[in-house]
């Protein structure tokens, strides 16, 4: 069921035979596949840096966790028992950070949402295709769980609101991008690609050349277009097609709208590429979320998180991109797009 809508191009392809040149590690974290390449160092030292990409994933995946025990899971319980609870200094920025992008997005990208993402089944990595119990949707809708509900105090955090109990699964692929692209600096890696499915960073360059990446159609096998990635930029995707269940016909994907307590439906797919500034690849995956949910308003939503470069493919297929992304990609597979003006 689960496809990456960002695929890399020639980058693991062609590690065989540029061996010396381009290195390359994976695993499983996240629930998804991730994936580091290392260009212009010796083996020993890309080894060694991405290993310790690689352990600060896994170190996120135990810490972050939404419903295996973890410190969120701990700061959820306390939050269902109306109490304060003391987090970590790094869970703290998070949440911060976090709330304040919520409330960019109008709280369609809303991680207190954790209760209504467990009534869908999606607390889990193999879900069953079925339905939640309206007359539940239907409370949590009513007791109104959101970031606003949230208190950060230092490192005590506390909410008005017991409903609330967060869920960072749209906020932490694009933590994790971050935080690998800190550790590989600090090991004096300068020319890299991270991928945590689909959500992709590139530092540097490969040799010569910028890395480059296909947006593959989500009901396509082929790509719509290649994207030359530079220093870094960071791509974000949110597709109907990743965490989804199919029953009587009808599709039910994991990007719940907090208004309806149902999955959206407006859009198949959403891909934001963020230009270089500081949080690159949290907003890369935060924004993806509330343009997907949006639905036809979109662009509005892609302005209030100030991008430029996004392409969207609606629920009838038709596929649009702001001028910024038209100017950047070069047409694969016979995909036909619209390009729209500023």
């Amino acid at each position: 069921m689960r496809r990456f809508l960002v695929i890399v191009l020639s980058v693991f392809l062609l590690a065989a035979c540029d061996r010396p040149q381009v290195w390359h590690r994976e695993s499983y974290v996240f629930g998804t596949r991730v994936e580091v390449a290392v260009w212009g160092e010796d083996e020993a030292a890309a080894g060694t840096a991405m290993a310790a990409v690689l352990r600060e994933f896994d170190r996120m995946h135990r810490a972050y966790h939404a419903w295996e025990p973890s410190e969120l899971t701990e700061l959820n319980a306390a939050l269902a028992r109306g109490e304060a609870a003391t987090v970590s200094s790094e869970l703290a920025a998070m949440l911060s950070e976090a709330k304040t992008l919520a409330a960019t997005g109008d709280q369609l990208f809303d991680p207190a949402l954790g209760k209504l993402i467990a009534l869908w089944g999606f607390h889990t990595d193999t879900f069953e295709a079925r339905l939640p119990d309206p007359a539940a949707v239907k409370a949590l809708l009513a007791s109104a769980p959101s970031m606003d509900d949230l208190h950060i105090d230092g490192q005590r955090v506390w909410s008005d609101n017991p409903a609330v109990q967060l869920d960072l699964g749209g906020y932490a692929k694009g933590y994790a991008l971050d935080r690998a692209a800190a550790i590989l600096r600090q090991q004096g890696v300068t020319n890299a690609l991270i991928n945590i499915g689909g959500n992709v960073m590139a530092l540097g360059k490969k040799g010569d050349r910028p890395w480059q990446i296909g947006i593959q159609h989500p009901r396509a096998p082929t790509p719509i277009a290649a994207l030359a990635l530079y220093d870094g930029e960071a791509i974000g995707t949110s597709g109907d097609y990743q965490r989804y269940f199919e029953l009587n016909g009808r599709r039910y994907s994991h990007l719940l709208d907090p208004r309806t307590g149902e999955p959206a439906t407006g859009t198949q797919a959403v891909t934001v590429l963020v230009t270089p500034r500081a949080g690159a690849g949290v907003l890369s995956d935060v924004a993806s979320k509330p343009i997907f949910i949006a639905g036809d308003q979109w662009r509005a939503m892609a302005r209030r998180f100030g991008l430029d470069h996004v392409l969207r493919v609606d629920a009838d297929g038709r596929i649009e991109v702001t001028h910024a992304m038209g100017q950047r990609m070069q047409p694969l597979g016979g995909s036909e797009y619209t390009v729209l003006d500023d």
